[in-house]
């Protein structure tokens, strides 16, 4: 028996066209709940410092609202660690954030700021919140990752997908030896290996047959796909090739 390949949907950008106008419409819970209904395993919100598109209420309707696990994506910051120790959501992924950037771009310096996560990480521990790293897949991050006692990382694959859809074929082998071979080391460590950042169709398809990743993550492009098709049929289709990607670790 193959192990399933949770997806966690990112409904951000759903809440990124309401706010570009106002009100209530699209409703990021509604996106939620459509998405669950579709197949995912999960749904991921970042609540930015600046609220430029999840907000604090749609994170306390996320909580009451959906039957999924809510992955809560946050900056390593004092008052996100309290937000979320309000919310309780049931995972927590500590990401890097600067306010110029469009999205998050790299992975979290978890041995730079080691210093610094480790009494956040204690508090969200204590808490029964399930603490993921996004970091790079680097030996020393992912050391680190696993000294700090994060139960989980999330690999960052936006170097792997940029590299894709250059078709750089020199960049797209060494950014994917890098991640198979951090999710090994990572799984050897003791933990649990999540990946997420730029994936598509096509690359969910592929990360899918490492058989060390047991969660992906994605958004923008499930959220860009349904302006032409509808988030239920994106959601689908993503599933689809997840399961086919994973059907490989078999052969």
């Amino acid at each position: 028996m193959i192990a399933h390949l949770r997806l966690g949907v990112n409904i951000d950008h759903v809440a990124t066209i309401r706010n570009a106008r106002g009100g209530c419409h699209p409703d990021p819970v509604r996106a939620a709940k459509v998405a669950i209904e579709a197949g995912a395993d999960g749904v991921t919100a970042h609540l930015r410092e600046d609220r430029r598109h999840i907000r604090d209420e749609d994170i306390a309707r996320l909580k009451a609202q959906i039957a999924k696990p809510l992955n809560l994506e946050m900056a390593a910051t004092t008052e996100m660690v309290a937000i979320a120790l309000k919310a309780m959501p049931h995972a927590v992924c500590l990401v890097p954030e600067r306010r110029a950037e469009r999205t998050t771009e790299g992975g979290l310096d978890a041995v730079g700021r080691r210093v610094s996560l480790a009494p956040m990480m204690d508090q969200l521990n204590a808490a029964g919140i399930r603490v993921s790293l996004f970091i790079a897949a680097d030996p020393a991050q992912i050391k680190t990752a696993a000294e700090l006692r994060a139960p989980v990382i999330e690999i960052h694959t936006g170097a792997w997908c940029e590299a894709l859809a250059h078709n750089d074929k020199t960049a797209v082998a060494a950014e994917w030896k890098r991640i198979a071979e951090g999710a090994t080391l990572a799984k050897s460590l003791g933990l649990e290996v999540h990946a997420g950042h730029g994936l598509d169709y096509e690359s969910a398809e592929t990360i899918a047959a490492l058989p060390e990743i047991v969660e992906l993550n994605i958004g923008h492009f499930l959220i860009g796909e349904a302006t032409f098709v509808g988030l239920t049929e994106t959601v689908k289709r993503m599933r689809a090739a997840m399961d086919r990607g994973r059907a490989k670790v078999a052969k």
